[in-house]
């Protein structure tokens, strides 16, 4: 089985310049895999800004790089929460994070097993984010969570509704069954951001 959602383009890779990290998921617990993940966002946004030099005569050119740099660590860093937050604590199968740069745009993928009752729901949100505005789906997100008794924002969707809003982000997902030792659900999210 193979659904799409949004703006998930399947191709391989064709830019000469991108990177691909890999984590196992049980090799250390989800406490210890946040700071982790702030690291591995950072270095992300640390490597694609050198392909972004600044030059001292004009000031633009180092506010645009910082504005990217800080967009790419935020996006990573959300990504890498919510594959390891949400990733099927029952399969082996390895979490990742893949950038790519092209001369238009970069993109940010990440990919992780899904629990088969999650799916349902998931996507779901996935068509409500797709077909509503984000500043009303954001808002009610909030409402829900106080519904559900002062939630975190552990499974409200704030982080996606963030990127599209506040990065104009073009987001697409691609939910994959495979098989392994018994059937598992890879979900691979795609942000994509002009550049």
């Amino acid at each position: 089985m193979i659904k799409i959602f949004g703006e998930f383009s399947d191709r391989p890779i064709n830019s000469t310049e991108y990177l691909i990290m890999g984590f196992s998921p049980t090799s250390v617990s989800l406490q210890q895999r946040w700071r982790n993940n702030g690291l591995s966002a950072d270095f992300l946004a640390d490597y694609l800004t050198t392909f972004f030099p600044t030059e001292d005569s004009k000031p633009t050119t180092f506010e645009r790089r910082e504005e990217i740099k800080g967009a790419v660590s935020y996006i990573a860093n959300e990504l890498l929460e919510n594959s390891m937050k949400f990733n099927d604590g029952n399969s082996q199968s390895p979490i990742s994070i893949q950038f790519q740069l092209h001369s238009d745009r970069f993109m940010l993928c990440t990919s992780n097993s899904v629990p088969k009752e999650n799916v349902e729901g998931f996507q779901s949100f996935i068509q409500e984010l797709l077909h509503c505005e984000p500043q009303e789906l954001y808002i009610r997100q909030i409402a829900r969570a106080k519904e559900k008794d002062n939630m975190t924002t552990n499974s409200t969707g704030l982080g996606l509704l963030t990127m599209l809003d506040d990065y104009n982000a073009k987001l697409g997902w691609k939910f994959e069954t495979i098989q392994q030792d018994k059937e598992v659900i890879v979900v691979t999210t795609m942000v994509q951001l002009v550049i």
